[in-house]
């Protein structure tokens, strides 16, 4: 949750979401979401969830991986999650180009910042300005990231930047804060049926280190 500043209250990002599940449903509409992904044990409970109420595609783009052979694991595990995970409806699949210069690039200057700092913020803005811009060329009706099923991201953060893009390109942003109602220990429940690979660092050097 994050406070608000023209209202002067908290907002509970999962209880916005639900609100725009429970009107799909008692409409009986489907959105197709774009679904920006980290890796595949984040995206399991994510993706379990969603796409009880969605249409899926899978954005994997996250140019700030380290090194390329651990971008090219991550891919390969996100595609046999989605090929084995049972959906209601279906998830596709987008690999964006791996291209490290974009996350050096933005993050130039940022190298000390701690972790969870500036430097990550602006890594969160990177990828979901991508996906804001692929979501919208795309003509999906929704666009939001699993990063914020981590304990580690800030999902205030992550939301504000995601509000702010949707306004920018006029696409909307699915609000959300996925580590409620269990869903992190869910991830990790998941990740333990699918056997999938569960990297010990976020994905850039600097968390590698």
């Amino acid at each position: 949750m994050r406070e608000d500043g023209n209202r002067g209250n908290l907002i509970n990002y999962q209880k916005e979401l639900d609100k725009i599940i429970e009107a799909c449903v008692r409409n009986g509409c489907v959105p197709s979401l774009l679904l920006h992904s980290c890796c595949a044990p984040c995206s399991s409970y994510t993706l379990e969830y969603l796409s009880q109420f969605f249409k899926i595609t899978i954005y994997y783009y996250n140019p700030n991986i380290y090194p390329e052979e651990e971008f090219g694991k991550r891919v390969e595990e996100q595609k046999r999650l989605i090929n084995s995970l049972p959906a209601r409806h279906p998830i596709s699949f987008i690999e964006g180009k791996y291209d490290p210069k974009e996350f050096y690039t933005i993050t130039k200057g940022l190298e000390k910042e701690p972790e969870g700092g500036l430097r990550c913020f602006e890594c969160y803005r990177l990828r979901l300005e991508k996906s804001a811009i692929i979501a919208k060329e795309k003509g999906f009706d929704y666009f939001t990231t699993t990063l914020s099923i981590s304990p580690l991201k800030n999902a205030a953060k992550l939301n504000e930047i995601g509000s702010d893009l949707a306004t920018k390109y006029g696409i909307k942003y699915l609000p959300s804060d996925f580590k409620k109602k269990g869903g992190y220990q869910r991830s990790i429940q998941l990740s333990k049926e699918y056997n999938l690979y569960r990297q010990n660092y976020c994905g850039c050097i600097f968390s590698q280190k």
